[in-house]
């Protein structure tokens, strides 16, 4: 798309940039932040992803119980041993993250260069979340900010729920999804006097990753499911899809921005178009991405080939989207809103 220009400055910021949570970590990976303006400044929920420092001839493995990182270390070359993903690994049919990812605030005056909080934000170490908390989306209703995220554990994947109003101070709500669910975002206004939100459970053997809508009365009992877009197959999308950041009001509908990814798990930008009053009803989808990855940064790193956005922010017709890259980076470009409607097909 003609409008959309990355940053001079990409990556944004780099792992070399956040320092670990504690000693004897390094950080692998910061990557699909969520986005949001605050007192003037651009705020990024960042996701940390930290792994126990290398040792020559061993994979570990972390995860958490109550306030303590527990890492499990196997052979390189054990026979029972199966490591052909960087993210996770499978020992005598049990699957390990070799990472464990918490949530951290950066914070900028100019939406470019940002500073990165020292401490993560004090979220996590549920029963559900022994695997870390990943890939948050942010949402404000009224004065209130809702953070959407994925919480891990080896029951799965599911989506948890946070609020607060200072970024100091924040309540839980726990599970609001069970596994296997995530990429939640919720609609910042209500629709017919009840809220909405878009998720992506998991379907097995029939269905798949799909993009579904839910609404509520209080942001915590969920129901009245449809599902608004699957993948498609033989497509830039065709093996999985997932929502962005909070859908966008426009005269034309709710725009929200997805990401797709093919049988390669080349990840690109796309984005669908949703009846005003009646977002289950989709106007219309991205035929072609409007985003993908080409740059060095986005082709190469912790999970090459990736561009994944959960965190934007908009000014008059000028979409800021801030992006994970090549599962390593955090990287930030600019479109025009209304280009994009117009590539809507």
């Amino acid at each position: 798309m003609k409008s959309l220009a990355r940053f001079e400055e990409n990556p944004l910021l780099s792992p070399a940039n956040v320092l670990p949570s504690r000693e004897g970590f390094e950080v692998a990976c910061v990557l699909n932040p969520g986005a949001f303006r605050w007192r003037g400044k651009t705020f990024l929920v960042l996701r940390v992803a930290e792994r126990p420092l290398p040792i020559p001839g061993r994979v570990h493995a972390v995860s958490r119980e109550r306030d303590q990182l527990i890492v499990t270390s196997f052979a390189a070359d054990d026979p029972d041993l199966v490591a052909e993903d960087s993210r996770v690994f499978i020992h005598r049919g049990r699957k390990y993250l070799t990472t464990i990812s918490h949530l951290r605030l950066a914070e900028s005056g100019d939406g470019r260069h940002f500073q990165v909080h020292p401490a993560p934000l004090p979220l996590g170490g549920l029963p559900g979340e022994s695997y870390g908390i990943e890939d948050c989306r942010v949402s404000q209703i009224g004065d209130e900010f809702f953070l959407t995220y994925s919480s891990a554990s080896p029951h799965g994947v599911g989506v948890a729920l946070a609020r607060t109003k200072d970024w100091v101070n924040f309540s839980c709500d726990g599970l609001i999804f069970p596994p296997e669910n995530k990429d939640c975002t919720l609609f910042e206004e209500k629709i017919r006097n009840a809220y909405y939100c878009l998720h992506r459970p998991v379907g097995l053997n029939l269905g798949g990753p799909f993009i579904w809508l839910a609404s509520s009365p209080d942001l915590r009992h969920w129901g009245n499911y449809s599902c608004i877009a699957a993948t498609r197959p033989g497509e830039w999308d065709e093996n999985r899809v997932g929502a962005g950041a909070a859908p966008i009001r426009t005269e034309q509908g709710w725009l929200v921005l997805y990401h797709g990814a093919d049988r390669r798990s080349r990840y690109c930008l796309g984005a669908l178009l949703l009846d005003i009053d009646d977002p289950s009803r989709v106007i219309a989808r991205s035929r072609e991405p409007f985003m993908e990855p080409v740059m060095p940064y986005e082709t190469s790193g912790f999970f090459g080939n990736v561009v994944f956005s959960n965190g934007h922010t908009l000014e008059g017709d000028r979409l800021t989207l801030y992006y994970g890259a090549a599962d390593e980076f955090i990287c930030g470009a600019t479109l025009s809103l209304s280009d994009l409607l117009e590539t809507i097909h």
